[in-house]
């Protein structure tokens, strides 16, 4: 029924996907083709086998060869097999929904129960989990394809996270390269391969950008969906804390974890978005979600949205670079354009001044406490604890050691508190509480849908983080994690030196369907996304069925 409706709604995108260069013969191309279109060609004869080798062979050419995006941890070797079983289903008029035969990428801390999942660290090379995350099986039953696991910022960035220091040895000290991991090595941005993917999604961020597969899954700490999405010009979403259940992720910081899809379009984010919603006993902060979340998000997609929608510019994060603000000028003028009322807003003064800090020492004590809980379910043969992963990390025997990341691990060990520990409790209760009531406030006296700024306030930053500019970016993204609300990431436009800009909408608590309603009214005016110049298309793209 899902896929029928999304087939009957999207008839037009479809012919403009599908062409005819004989009478007998269509083609498809992947790298512009949405899952809709995809599926209107499954429709039509192409399979999911002919599909998936496509994608794989944009993984040889530009993965470990060529331009060397190195965004893949392991390529799942039962996925022609999967391809093979969904196309004899289909074929025998079983069709699952929308996401039949669809191939997916994984940042390689969601658990799944045949494949090692690693979180980035070469402590975990070999760990196969007990069973798929909760996402991870939905996404299975609705016939999406695991292509393969990919490359994050060791941790998600947890350990790595050295933002709340002042001691410059520390900063120096524990300054990760963008976009490594011990386990996956070093991910090259594919617009400018001397720039990172930006982290800690940042394998799923270069490998969608790159055409490795139709859709892929990011977590989102405080920003690690949004940050990949910009840096390498695609959509995502970090959705409202509880709407996906965040079982079998490794965690970085529960209190602002959330999993998340990514992809190059806003209705691939749309569609894959409700194959995982719903209410998981294994997480409660997915309770909440009961009578708010949608099994179809596509509904909302219309040209049109934005009309009549109030939307609030966040002024504080703009002058940090020209080309951003540049981009970022003509996307509010397009707003305005598409009918949208613009205003101008600033978050009060007190909460951005104290935001940062007790941020920082939730996530660094979350982390502590919470990672050793999922170790404490693997098998025997890895750490057990956080602080077997911080002596490991250390010690100059462990192969691949990264000394970045064992001196930022160190450093977080240094500054994590007990859960139960009253500072840890006032940052937690009454300082998050504090930043939602200022969002809220902001919110309601501007009578604002939603807020747009540019996602990351710098482009792509160099690998090296001693060649990026000096100072830290200021940048909004943890407002949202703090506050549990969702921001949607849609390509906005490029810089004069070839570097993807977006724009993110970011609205209060289960507005999803508004914000990708925007989202998608705001893309389909823009069309700003386009293929990197390091992974340009290859005549393998175009499949003919």
């Amino acid at each position: 029924m899902l896929a029928s409706r999304l087939f009957a709604s999207t008839a037009l995108a479809c012919a403009l996907a599908l062409s005819f260069p004989a009478a007998n013969a269509a083609t498809l191309d992947i790298s512009t083709a949405s899952i809709t279109e995809v599926q209107a060609a499954f429709s039509q004869g192409l399979t999911s086998q002919k599909l998936l080798d496509a994608y794989l062979k944009r993984i040889e050419a530009y993965d470990k060869k060529g331009p060397t995006i190195n965004a893949v941890i392991l390529l799942n070797p039962k996925a022609k097999a999967e391809a093979q079983k969904l196309d004899a289903e289909r074929k025998a008029g079983k069709i699952r929904g929308p996401l039949h035969g669809i191939p997916v990428i994984l940042k390689d801390n969601y658990d799944t129960f045949d494949l090692q999942t690693t979180g980035g660290s070469q402590l975990l090379l070999g760990s196969v989990p007990p069973d798929d995350a909760f996402v991870v099986k939905k996404l299975r039953e609705a016939g999406a394809i695991i292509v393969a696991k990919v490359n994050l910022s060791e941790w998600a960035g947890g350990g790595g996270s050295v933002s709340g220091a002042t001691d410059p040895l520390v900063l120096e000290r524990g300054a990760v390269p963008n976009g490594s991991s011990t386990a996956g090595g070093q991910t090259r941005n594919p617009h400018d391969l001397s720039r990172g993917p930006a982290g800690s999604s940042g394998g799923t961020g270069a490998g969608l950008a790159a055409a490795f597969a139709q859709f892929g899954l990011g977590t989102d700490t405080g920003g690690s969906i949004r940050s990949p999405s910009s840096v390498n010009g695609i959509a995502g979403l970090k959705p409202t804390r509880g709407l996906l259940s965040r079982d079998g992720i490794i965690p970085l910081a529960l209190s602002f974890d959330t999993g998340g899809p990514m992809a190059r379009n806003v209705t691939d984010v749309a569609i894959s978005l409700g194959a995982m919603t719903g209410v998981d006993a294994a997480d409660a902060a997915t309770k909440p979600s009961a009578g708010q979340f949608k099994t179809d998000y596509t509904p909302y997609l219309k040209t049109g949205s934005l009309k009549g929608a109030r939307i609030g510019v966040a002024r504080d994060f703009f002058g940090q670079d020209a080309e951003v603000d540049r981009v970022m000028e003509a996307s509010i003028a397009t707003l305005k354009k598409l009918g949208a009322t613009v205003i101008d807003v600033r978050y009060p003064s007190y909460m951005l001044g104290m935001r940062q800090p007790g941020y920082s020492l939730i996530m660094a004590s979350e982390f502590k406490a919470q990672v050793t809980d999922y170790l404490g379910t693997l098998k025997p043969g890895f750490p057990k604890t956080f602080d077997d992963v911080v002596r490991l990390s250390n010690d100059p025997k462990t192969k691949y050691r990264q000394p970045e990341k064992a001196y930022a691990l160190t450093y977080t060990a240094t500054q994590a508190l007990d859960l139960d520990d009253p500072i840890y409790l006032v940052a937690k209760n009454e300082g998050l509480a504090l930043v939602k009531a200022s969002v809220d406030a902001v919110l309601s006296s501007n009578k604002l849908d939603a807020i747009v700024y540019a996602t990351n306030p710098r482009p792509a930053q160099p690998i090296d983080p001693k060649a990026a500019p000096a100072g830290a970016a200021n940048s909004p993204t943890n407002i949202a994690n703090q506050t549990g609300y969702p921001d949607l990431i849609v390509p906005a436009g490029i810089t004069k030196d070839g570097l993807p800009v977006t724009i993110s909408f970011f609205g209060p608590a289960w507005s999803e369907p508004k914000l990708l309603g925007y989202g998608y009214d705001f893309e389909q005016a823009t069309h700003a996304r386009v293929l990197p110049k390091n992974t340009p298309s290859l005549p393998s793209d175009r499949i003919e069925f």
